[in-house]
């Protein structure tokens, strides 16, 4: 997805202008819209026309139009998303009020204007338009003083840091100059994945070398994690997968990602982790019932005696028509993020999206057990008997 503009005002209305560029991106439009919404795109519309002589014909022609949504339909099989609504702009060939159905269309842009732009669909908006965020491999491929550190999306590689450090040879008796900056170019690789590697993302980190270029960056990268104790590296260790190249430039890559060993890691989906946030949860709640709570009640409780680590929510109870509950969903998400929480959003097209929509879509994996939920339920039921 494209940004071609964003306006906003201090309230949160404004109006953003999009392109859609691959099938999924009508997914995350589908995510966006709401009733009520202005959408202005371009669209055909059937014209009567009557000549001189009287004569009745019709002509197709493209026109720009801005409706009020009124009904949104996705197909997500062809990925084609229809929208209706009324005509609320002057047009020559479409009456004010008059009803028009949109299709949108890849690679053809569209203003969308919200009188509230909440934080989730602002979020979907920044996922959609950062590749990043669809770059499920990164690499770093690397010879000695020379590393590239790239991120793998489905259409393309892109290049996010250079590294180039002058290394001395070594010379006999004395090594010293050598290894210290063999040391400096490490430790700037390291900075680099760390700055632009998502590891919420990212599912596998390449790392592409000649020789023993990469075991040794390895050995030090880590090294120095358990000095530091860097968590963020030591927790994502099992993600690096060393892979030979002829060399540290960039084009070396496509010879790593022929790799055997790396096409049957990349296999694995970015749905991954969803089904392994549900699989935790269904543990929990077997294990221990008082840290696993799901229906919306139950969750918003939990979040208010700020207990909850992991908040499981589906993206489809975001397209509520209630504006009312919508926001109270958003504010949901908000407050546990605020509480230093993860907040996992599941797709309502995949398997274990299905899976959560059966638990009300919304679940919580909590830090700590919150019996007294359980026991005001007792309580209040005997109270009922």
């Amino acid at each position: 997805m494209k940004l071609v503009r964003k306006d906003l005002e201090k309230d949160n209305a404004g109006q953003v202008t999009l392109i859609p560029e691959e099938p999924e991106d009508m997914w995350h439009t589908y995510n966006l819209l709401q009733v009520g919404d202005s959408l202005r795109a371009s669209t055909i519309r059937k014209v009567q026309t009557e000549s001189s002589t009287g004569s009745v014909g019709s002509n197709r022609i493209r026109t720009t139009l801005t409706l009020c949504v009124e009904t949104i339909d996705f197909d997500s099989q062809a990925c084609q998303l229809r929208v209706k609504g009324t005509n609320i702009q002057e047009n020559e060939y479409v009456k004010m009020g008059a009803y028009h159905t949109i299709e949108l269309e890849p690679n053809r842009q569209f203003t969308l204007a919200k009188k509230q732009w909440d934080s989730v669909v602002l979020e979907r908006i920044e996922q959609a338009c950062d590749p990043a965020w669809s770059a499920d491999v990164a690499a770093v491929v690397m010879q000695e003083g020379l590393a590239h550190v790239c991120l793998v999306t489905p259409s393309m590689t892109l290049t996010r840091a250079k590294v180039e450090v002058n290394i001395p040879r070594k010379r006999k008796g004395n090594c010293s100059q050598h290894d210290r900056a063999l040391e400096r170019f490490y430790e700037q690789v390291v900075q680099a994945i760390q700055r632009h590697i998502n590891f919420e993302v990212v599912k596998c980190v390449l790392v592409a070398s000649p020789g023993f270029v990469r075991e040794q960056f390895c050995d030090y990268m880590f090294q120095q994690a358990v000095k530091t104790d860097n968590k963020l590296l030591l927790e994502n260790r099992s993600k690096f997968l060393q892979v030979h190249s002829s060399s540290g430039h960039k084009y070396a890559l496509k010879e790593a990602l022929c790799d055997p060993a790396v096409a049957s890691r990349l296999s694995d989906t970015k749905a991954a982790g969803e089904v392994k946030a549900l699989d935790d949860f269904y543990k929990m709640l077997q294990h221990e019932p008082d840290r696993a709570f799901y229906g919306l009640k139950h969750v918003e409780k939990a979040n208010e005696a700020m207990a909850i680590d992991t908040l499981l929510i589906s993206d489809e109870l975001f397209r509520h028509q209630d504006v009312a509950t919508r926001a109270r969903y958003v504010k949901l998400v908000d407050s546990v993020r605020e509480n230093m929480g993860t907040v996992r959003i599941f797709s309502s097209l995949h398997v274990s999206g299905e899976q959560l929509g059966q638990l009300t879509g919304v679940a919580a994996i909590l830090r700590f057990p919150v019996a007294e939920l359980s026991d005001q339920e007792d309580e209040s039921s005997s109270e009922d008997d």
